[in-house]
């Protein structure tokens, strides 16, 4: 098996599946991937949950020195802050020429809370690489991942390599992915609390109440105060882009402190949040902050409205 891809003359960016069983395949199908882009002068980066990354590390030997790797359990724990912190961090820091990443973002122990953000984030490389000379690997534990899994691998990536060999996706559909896990985000079982915010005093004051009941859940200092800035960030966005007002609600649940913010706004970028911080453009930071201080962020929007949820591990 082998992951060696062709770019396509019409397409440069390429972003195939590699479907594996066994470490024997998960090696035949990412070590001669990141051999050749090394032997070619491309530089390469690997973000795999640490288990496969010992394993990467271990069979390249020496070249694994001349490769970025990132642990993509805590790299990517959030699957929003992905594209921008990893893929994006990595690639354009080398504009000029052909890149190479190998980047796992679902692995069998993500949860169902999580997954639909795995899904989505996916579908969304596709878009937010249009046009670069980039070649993104995603590797797919087939013998663990549930069927459903390895049918939305097939239809967030035009190309997919498996013991067999390399074949075009005939389930391709990005966007189809996207609009399917746009779900209303499921209610939480655990009592609620809910603030409305209309005004710069009302974030004051919700910007307190986050502190209190993040700090009485048992985070610690520093993530409360990160808590603090990403709800800071929602109420405010929903007063400015919103509609002119929000409902910010706080909760415990499954180990996680959760804040959402709901209000009458449409979010109509798919990769808001997910682009990196320009430094000629200001404005759009707050969702970019959120996805990077918050471990896992889930967003329903249409017209009805919008929320997005942030979670905190406790």
């Amino acid at each position: 098996m082998s992951a060696a891809v062709d770019a396509s003359p019409v397409e440069p960016f390429v972003h195939p599946a590699l479907f594996y069983r066994g470490e024997a395949e998960y090696l035949a199908g990412t070590v001669p991937f990141v051999r050749a882009g090394l032997a070619a002068g491309e530089p390469v980066a690997v973000a795999v949950p640490g288990r496969n990354l010992d394993l990467l590390r271990a069979e390249l030997g020496p070249d694994a020195e001349q490769v970025r790797l990132l642990d993509m359990t805590q790299a990517g724990r959030n699957p929003g802050r992905i594209i921008p912190a990893v893929l994006r961090a990595f690639a354009d820091t080398h504009p000029d020429g052909p890149v190479r990443i190998i980047g796992e973002p679902i692995w069998p122990a993500r949860s169902e809370l999580e997954y639909p953000a795995c899904a989505q984030h996916e579908a969304l490389i596709n878009m937010a690489f249009t046009g670069r000379v980039v070649t993104i690997l995603c590797p797919y534990d087939a013998d663990n991942l549930a069927p459903n899994v390895l049918a939305d691998a097939e239809a967030t990536h035009p190309v997919l390599i498996d013991s067999r060999g390399q074949r075009d996706s005939a389930a391709y559909a990005p966007d189809q992915v996207v609009a399917t896990y746009n779900q209303p985000l499921p209610e939480p079982a655990e009592p609620v609390e809910t603030v409305d915010v209309a005004t710069s005093t009302d974030v004051t004051a919700v910007r307190r109440l986050a502190r209190d009941r993040a700090t009485a859940a048992g985070l610690p200092a520093d993530r409360v105060t990160d808590v603090q800035l990403v709800v800071t960030e929602l109420a405010t966005n929903s007063i400015e882009h919103g509609g002119g007002a929000g409902t910010v609600r706080l909760w415990v649940a499954d180990g996680h402190f959760a804040c959402e913010v709901r209000d009458r706004g449409t979010l109509t970028d798919p990769l808001a949040g997910r682009r990196p911080a320009q430094v000629t453009n200001p404005r759009g930071r707050g969702l970019l902050l959120v996805n990077q201080l918050a471990d896992l962020v889930r967003v329903h929007t249409g017209s009805e409205g919008t929320a997005l949820r942030a979670h905190f591990r406790i």
